[in-house]
């Protein structure tokens, strides 16, 4: 992805010095890089529909495999929600007040978005039109899943997987788990389906920055590094501060002895870029370090590891909403708000892999109006901001499953740890 990046940012920053106004060039993007990324593009939304959903019910109706835990399981996702809600808003707030993609010619943006709009078809969806106040909320709850799925209405299709997840978590028949596990069958399917259309990336990297850089020049380096600054910003402050928080006054333990015992998890999540990859090491952890019951902490991190995914909510919103401010696309408090909304869900079904956000984001960049060709723009530095979120989402597993056992029958031992903790 870093090779196709340099190679279609040289590309078109040499081709907006040398020839700023040849025909060629729009040909070139017409005919070559434009259908090379609208592929790309293309085989994600296939995908996304299937992969949001099974995720969704899966790990909704998991929660209640264990009838001993379905306390637990409550109790995880009102502090998954509440949590992931304030990764959002600090997400929201810090794109809104240092405006990392304004200051862009506006013609040009406005060029660039109508061209795009023009050869995506109707997989970019214009927020023009919708139904805004009561309505927009009504329209979460679909009255047709099939024709909210055509129509790309992927709220609505989460918020029936999310019911979905709850009737399969009530019902509690040999039926109704061969039903989970054929769920699941589609879940695995399209991740791997997923997977092999991710080794298309780096030529549809290379085709959207041609694009984008042919026509903003350097000015898009400016913006680009200011967006990296706003998205490790935002995930800072929610480790550092929020997580801090929450340890203290909900789990009860020492920060400063939560982190340092989490290293060895937070080191491997950073070097693998995937909260399914570091599970294992997350779950040792855990166990050894912070020294929590082994049947709560398995629970809450195995849910975790696609649920809770604090820094992919807060990388999809700061995403989403410093495209649109690069393309000049102005969003309503409202449309915010179902920016916020998409992102806590678009963060409960995204994958535990590297680069599983990515067709969330291009997903929600159509339903409020940007190009999702402009995630190119992002996607040669997604690699480090992979490899930082996903060590926020395996820290917060760690600090839920803190947070979680803390009450019940087995909690973090009394004795030699909260005597640490009470020194540290």
């Amino acid at each position: 992805m870093l090779i196709g990046f340099v190679v279609g940012l040289s590309a078109g920053l040499f081709v907006h010095m040398v020839f700023p106004d040849a025909r060629w060039v729009d040909n070139i993007i017409t005919y070559v890089t434009g259908p090379v990324g609208q592929i790309f593009l293309r085989l994600l939304f296939m995908l996304v529909i299937p992969l949001l959903f099974s995720a969704l019910v899966v790990g909704i109706a998991e929660m209640g495999d264990i009838r001993s835990l379905r306390r637990v399981g409550v109790k995880t996702l009102v502090y998954t929600i509440a949590i992931s809600s304030v990764a959002v808003i600090i997400a929201l707030a810090s794109v809104n007040l240092l405006q990392p993609g304004a200051g862009v010619d506006p013609a040009l943006a406005q060029t660039l978005l109508a061209d795009a709009r023009e050869g995506a078809g109707a997989i970019v969806s214009s927020a023009e039109g919708k139904p805004a106040g009561i309505s927009s909320f009504l329209n979460i709850i679909p009255s047709n899943v099939v024709a909210a799925a055509a129509d790309n209405d992927i709220l609505a299709v989460m918020f029936f997987a999310l019911v979905f997840g709850v009737g399969l978590l009530l019902v509690n028949t040999p039926s109704a788990q061969r039903l989970q596990e054929t769920i699941e069958g589609i879940f695995q399917v399209t991740m791997r389906l997923i997977g092999l259309v991710i080794r298309l990336a780096p030529f549809a990297i290379a085709a959207f920055m041609f694009n984008l850089a042919s026509v903003f020049g350097w000015e898009l380096l400016v913006r680009l590094g200011a967006y990296v600054g706003v998205v490790l910003l935002a995930l800072g402050l929610h480790m550092i501060v929020a997580y801090s928080i929450v340890l203290r006054f909900l789990g009860g333990v020492s920060p400063l002895w939560f982190f340092r015992n989490s290293q060895e998890a937070m080191v491997m999540a950073f070097a693998t870029a995937s909260s399914n990859a570091t599970l294992p090491t997350a779950l040792r952890v855990a166990e050894e370090k912070l020294l929590l019951p082994s049947r709560i902490s398995r629970f809450v991190l195995t849910i975790g590891a696609t649920a809770n995914q604090n820094g992919t909510a807060i990388f999809e919103g700061v995403t989403v909403l410093f495209l649109a401010q690069f393309f000049g696309v102005e969003l309503t408090l409202g449309q915010q708000v179902i920016v916020l909304l998409m992102c806590i869900l678009g963060g409960i079904g995204t994958a535990g892999v590297p680069a599983g956000s990515l067709p969330v984001v291009a997903l929600i960049l159509g339903m409020v109006g940007v190009p999702p060709e402009g995630i190119g723009l992002v996607l040669g530095v997604d690699r480090l901001l992979d490899m930082c979120r996903t060590t926020l989402n395996v820290t917060g597993d760690l600090t839920a499953a803190v947070v979680v056992s803390r009450g019940e029958q087995e909690s973090v031992p009394e004795d030699v740890d909260a005597g640490e903790v009470r020194r540290v």
